[in-house]
């Protein structure tokens, strides 16, 4: 077995297995890339291979021969790009940081049918620790052990073979010359249905491994480093309190709850099989049962569902660039708190008050670093009775985080068996994947009527809303797809449905005229993320010339006590 200490020794570049007796195999630069590329191409891109004969009969002699050009091509690109950065001296580090992170991301490939976009790279590189510890389980190990550890321990015997350096750039510019017409080739062979298979499924290039998340890598990291270089973009400058506010016999708060990982398909209000929303369903709640999610993942929605013009007008740069509408309305007069049961507000709350659950110390609601969602409401009565003017409470939830959905819930939320008790969905059928699934709905079901409950108990001392919606969906198996990531063009409706609900107080609803019968017609309709900022700015009475009225849900199911903005 490979030592730790050979690892370290590779990654500093130097020779990890030291000693005359040892067996070694001489081999340049160049060889080592080759059998990399070739390794790669075998083991690591068979998510690539499936969609690209998806449509293909495997007895026909043209599929090899368009499968052996593919593979030709992809061992001649890899080789290409390696051979552009890799050396003597750094070939060995460079191999063994690339043979252990392709071994991880092909297996996340193979298992879940992700795709490793800027996108979902973004997303894992922004995740934390407890979430990314779930990822890990024995099937990762053992495609750890055959993938990554076996490799590495032949790599451990390679000895470089060193030439001159004038005889050492000839061989290797020739090498580059050779491969770039080598692919060049492959590529005409197989033009016509590579480039139409491209053309129509843009997504396949990121199936193309390693080279998929080391463009990913780079991608992101030139985007944060344009971020980090200027300072968000000030929006919603005109900002101010509506006729509204100088009206209001009460304090107004408006709890959004951001959802995580809740599909519509599952939703109980939404006429799923199983009732997963008991407690909602016995409350006057307006469900929404048509919603898009502006993304497939978190760090796409959540900034995005804050953004003036969301997926409509999607522009990645734009929207992390600028502010966000909590800036805006706190530029108003609105007292704005994030509340984080996840791994962060993803920029949409920078520089006001946030705190996340875990510093809170709920009592019995922590456990294994992950604390349930019902400790985003530790504390809520004592801010409830102190409130004062208008306020917005934004709950990020850890919802139906996968794939460790039995982590969401406490046991008595276990109502539906058997449920998938294993980090390693592979390791469980998909009705007990399901089951687990739909117990955390049960348990977001009661936290979210257990917040409706503490409002509607200080109704005579505050006029109180709540907002719900998930960022995203959820895939449970249908055609082979777990969790959620895909690139939005090709992601399935399981993915991108979200379930969306709104409650009011008594007080809230005649304050600001809202005739309920009317939005209950409107929930009927189709409904996206792109909708939450302007209908937001309506429910907290803020004008501003970003509001589009044509964008809140409720312009026209309001009196006339609250002025178009």
């Amino acid at each position: 077995m490979i030592r730790p200490s050979s690892v370290f020794s590779l990654l500093l570049g130097g020779d990890a297995c030291t000693g005359r007796e040892r067996f070694t195999v001489p081999a340049t630069v160049e060889q080592l890339l080759l059998v990399a590329s070739v390794f790669w191409a075998l083991t690591a891109n068979r998510a690539f291979f499936g969609t690209a004969l998806r449509d293909r009969v495997l007895s026909d002699v043209q599929t090899w021969s368009f499968v052996l050009a593919l593979g030709v091509l992809l061992v001649a690109v890899h080789f290409f790009l390696l051979a552009l950065v890799a050396n003597r001296w750094t070939v060995k580090p460079l191999l063994t940081v690339l043979i252990v992170t392709t071994a991880l991301a092909s297996h996340f490939m193979q298992v879940y049918g992700v795709y490793l976009d800027p996108s979902m790279l973004r997303n894992v590189i922004r995740t934390d620790v407890a979430e990314a510890r779930e990822l890990f389980s024995w099937s990762v190990l053992l495609q750890l052990l055959v993938y990554a550890v076996l490799p590495l321990m032949l790599l451990c015997r390679v000895e470089i073979v060193r030439r001159p350096r004038l005889r050492a750039m000839g061989i290797r510019l020739g090498l580059l010359l050779l491969a770039a017409v080598v692919a060049g080739v492959a590529l005409m062979v197989v033009f016509k249905p590579f480039s139409s298979l491209m053309r129509n499924n843009k997504e396949v290039r990121y199936l193309i491994t390693p080279a998929n998340y080391l463009w990913s890598l780079a991608s992101v990291t030139a985007a944060d480093a344009r971020g980090a270089a200027a300072p968000r973009r000030a929006i919603g400058l005109d900002a101010a309190p509506g006729p509204g506010w100088a009206m209001r016999r009460k304090p107004t708060v408006v709890v959004l709850v951001v959802g995580e990982t809740a599909r519509a398909a599952n939703w109980g209000l939404n006429g799923y099989a199983r009732q997963t929303t008991p407690e909602l369903a016995r409350l006057p709640v307006i469900n929404f049962a048509k919603v898009t999610s502006c993304g497939t993942n978190t760090e796409v929605s959540v900034p995005c569902m804050f953004a003036p013009v969301g997926r409509r007008d999607y522009d990645e740069a734009r929207i992390s660039g600028s502010e966000s509408l909590l800036h805006v309305l706190a530029r108003a007069g609105v007292g704005v708190h994030w509340r984080d049961n996840q791994s962060g507000c993803k920029g949409v709350c920078e520089g006001l008050a946030n705190e996340s659950v875990a510093s809170l110390n709920a009592p019995g609601l922590c456990v294994g670093g992950h604390c349930f969602d019902a400790g985003l409401l530790h504390g809520l009565d004592e801010r409830l009775a102190g409130a004062s003017g208008s306020q917005l409470l934004v709950l990020h939830q850890l919802g139906n985080h996968g794939p460790s959905y039995y982590r969401r819930y406490p046991q008595a939320f276990a109502r539906f068996q058997p449920a998938c008790e294993d980090d390693d969905l592979n390791r469980c059928s998909r009705e007990q994947i399901v089951n687990a699934f739909d117990n955390a709905l049960l348990y977001t079901d009661h936290v979210l009527a257990t917040l409706i409950a503490k409002l509607q108990a200080q109704a005579d001392k505050v006029d109180s809303a709540v907002v719900y919606v998930s960022d995203h969906g959820e895939s449970l198996g249908e055609n082979n797809l777990f969790l959620h990531g895909m690139p939005y063009a090709i992601a399935p409706a399981e993915q991108t449905s979200v379930p969306m609900l709104m409650w009011f107080s008594e007080g809230f609803r005649q304050t600001g005229a809202i005739d309920v019968d009317c939005l209950q017609r409107r929930a009927a309709k189709p409904v996206s993320h792109d909708h939450l900022f302007h209908t937001l700015l309506a429910l907290l009475d803020v004008r501003t010339t970003l509001y589009e009225q044509d964008w809140d849900l409720l312009s026209s199911c309001r009196g006339g006590a609250v002025a178009a903005l």
